[in-house]
């Protein structure tokens, strides 16, 4: 049985932001936790005991205090259900966490060379000695199998694949620690319960709907996909920042080429979006926007949400 939680379900600064004065921030401060989420991420189990997390977002100690699915076994004086991370890009939002995780609890990280790359070039994460946290790197189109902690089988399978996007923001107009040339900083995965044969795919980071994409995704019993934001120029047209949501390496969730519609005619039994900034007006619970995510078929969930496949 393949166990899904939402730990976060926000882009970058969550919702509300510290210095966002935004419609969707400040509603989100007015109306309390029914509106606020944290950064994306979320965590999965095949037995419901040992978990592993897809990116570790700058609020995670928040996210497991949260989340009683990953609390320490009771009458243990350490321990953490946490067998692994596996990181799909090098974002800011995608890694920070890890620094919460740097108190001596064995683990693995499991990502692409070139994100691997990033964080040997950047001595802060040295904090999580890698006698005790082992960095795995993972191939495109290659599944591996995620092992817990004593090195058991986790009977779950994990297949890479590329999508298009771009390397972090802090490394435009800088060399890239892993090389400029090639895929691997963008990567969305299909996890899948080798028991039960139950998968769902997460893809947090998205720029283009490709063909290809949707050929992987069609028939899925469960899709995580970008949410970032609702129309490509959101961020200008309401004055909080100068990209459109393709620069960033984000498709919008409306529009002939957005997530909705070019995903409108696939065969996907539950779609979520993730990752969702708080400029988008979806996130508001009556808007139009949100009434016509929801009436395409697509969800907004909340931090906490836990699904089961």
């Amino acid at each position: 049985m393949l166990r899904v939680v939402v730990l976060g379900a926000a882009a970058g600064g969550g919702v509300p932001q510290w210095n966002c004065g935004c419609e969707g921030c400040r509603a989100a401060r007015a109306n309390g936790r029914e509106l606020q989420r944290t950064q994306a991420s979320v965590a999965f189990s095949g037995d419901g005991e040992s978990w592993f997390l897809i990116n570790a977002s700058p609020d995670l100690r928040q996210q497991l205090n949260a989340a009683p699915q990953l609390h320490p076994k009771e009458g243990a004086l350490r321990h953490t259900p946490i067998a692994g991370v596996i990181l799909t890009n090098s974002e800011v939002d995608a890694v920070a966490g890890l620094l919460s995780m740097r108190e001596g609890s064995p683990f693995t990280i499991y990502a692409h060379e070139k994100v691997l790359a990033i964080l040997k070039a950047n001595s802060i994460f040295n904090v999580l000695n890698e006698k005790n946290v082992r960095r795995q790197p993972i191939d495109i189109s290659e599944p591996f199998e995620p092992r817990l902690p004593d090195g058991a089988r986790s009977e779950i399978e994990v297949l890479p694949f590329a999508v298009p996007g771009k390397s972090a923001w802090y490394l435009e107009g800088k060399a890239h620690p892993g090389g400029d040339t090639g895929d691997g900083d963008t990567l969305g995965l299909k996890i899948t319960d080798k028991s039960t044969g139950k998968c769902f795919y997460f893809i947090a980071a998205c720029a283009e709907v490709t063909d290809a994409l949707k050929a992987e995704i069609d028939g899925a019993a469960l899709v995580f996909f970008d949410g970032t934001v609702w129309r490509d120029d959101e961020m200008i047209k309401a004055g909080l920042g100068h990209k459109t949501g393709t620069s960033m390496g984000h498709v919008a969730m409306s529009g002939d080429h957005g997530a909705i519609a070019r995903l409108a005619d696939l065969s996907i039994d539950r779609k979520i979006f993730l990752h969702i900034n708080n400029s988008n007006p979806a996130l508001l619970p009556g808007s139009p926007e949100r009434k016509a995510t929801e009436q395409a078929g697509w969800q907004i969930p909340a931090d906490g949400t836990e699904i089961v496949l």
